[in-house]
């Protein structure tokens, strides 16, 4: 399921995929598979885009599990 929160968070901003991907230190594929829903960012990543592209965390995941970083031991 595409991640339109994102998308649309970006496309505000004035940002391309690749202006975003490159603030981000990762590949433009990243970003795309990221709105195209083929993977999701870690948490802290999430936390990143949404400080770069100034919108709420919650407004550009919505509904989406985000990876997390560590293991959960239980």
């Amino acid at each position: 399921m595409k991640n339109e929160g994102l998308i649309f968070a970006r496309k505000a901003k004035g940002m391309t995929q690749k202006a975003l991907a490159e603030k981000m230190d990762c590949k433009k594929s990243t970003i795309s598979n990221w709105e195209n829903g083929y993977s999701n960012p870690t948490l802290a990543d999430a936390f990143k885009v949404a400080e770069i592209l100034d919108s709420d965390i919650n407004i550009i995941f919505s509904g989406l599990k985000v990876q997390e970083s560590y293991t959960n031991s239980a």
